[in-house]
Formats: C-alpha cells, structure tokens, sequence
C-alpha cells in the first residue's frame, strides 16, 4: 500500500491492511506453477477471509454507522455487495477461474477500503478515542465455521447472482 512519505497509517488501516497481504499471500500461493490448487492452502486462506469480512461486517461497519450519528457511510453498502460476492465465491470447489475471479475482487475492494480516504482511514478518524478499544474487539473475533464446499446447481446460481449483484462476473463459464 502507497501512502504519501510521511504520512502514518492510522490503526484500523494498519491492523485490516497487514491482514489484507497476509490473505493475498495466501491465495497467489494457493494455486501451483501447473495451475492445481492447493487446497491446504487455499483453505487457510478461505477461513482467513472469512473471519475478515466476518471482522467488517460485525465489528467495523455497526461502529462506523454508531460514530457517524447512525447512519450507514455511502461505502457500506457496495462493500456488503463485494463481501456476499466473495463468500458466495468460497463455497463451490475452487478452481484457477475462482481464485482470478477472487483475486481482482480483492484488488478493486482493498484499493476502496486502504486507499486515500477510504474506509479504513475514516473509521480512524470516526473512532476517535475508541480506535483502541475497536482494535481490541477485531483482534479478538473469532474464526468462522467453515463450511464444506458444495458444488449443487443452488449454490452455483447463488454464486452468479451474488456476483451479478456485485458488479462482477466470473473469470469463464466453467462454473
């Protein structure tokens, strides 16, 4: 992440970033120079994206709404969009064209949340002299129940449409 010299991450951009790389290392190594996946580690990363949006959309978007006098940001609701497209893209078998698909989410969504005014940057600025008790709460949030994947025609239409809703379209027709 490219911030001007001398300018100083606030604390919920600096926790939810580092974990942002965390996850992208997880998934470009998640699929093999022959393009297998590799599903031990693909399945860290799936858990791991999960507790994510898990941390967002229990933690940080109920307080960033509370701070702002109880009304949602004008970016919480495409994050919603981008966070059902990407568990909707977790439970089917992955495959190269999930994992790209995921991948280009995940620049796009990542760029709105750590960029220049993002949404990180102003959940530090709306915390005020919380941003160390919300730092506490999203280190402690639990992993997520991880589900088996399914492959069932439901769950490969919920996919489409929770991609559709997103603005999104899979990488290929392979699902």
């Amino acid at each position: 992440m490219m911030q001007p010299q001398g300018y100083e991450l606030g604390p919920v951009t600096r926790f939810l970033a580092e974990d942002h790389r965390r996850l992208e290392r997880l998934l470009r190594t998640s699929v093999d120079s022959t393009g297998r996946v590799a599903q031990g580690t693909y399945e860290h990363f799936r858990a791991g994206l999960l507790r994510h949006i898990g941390m967002e959309e229990k933690i940080l978007l109920p307080a960033a709404q509370r701070w702002n006098g109880g009304t949602s940001l004008p970016i919480a609701a495409k994050l919603r969009l981008d966070h059902g497209a990407l568990a909707a893209l977790l439970m089917p078998t992955p495959t190269t064209h999930i994992v790209g698909t995921i991948q280009r989410i995940l620049e796009q969504h990542n760029l709105a949340e750590e960029g220049p005014d993002g949404w990180y940057e102003i959940c530090d600025r709306l915390a005020g002299a919380d941003v160390e008790q919300l730092i506490t709460r999203l280190r402690a949030a639990p992993n997520v129940a991880v589900l088996p994947h399914s492959d069932t025609a439901a769950v490969l239409g919920a996919v489409h449409r929770a991609l559709e809703r997103a603005g999104y379209a899979l990488g290929s027709d392979s699902l």
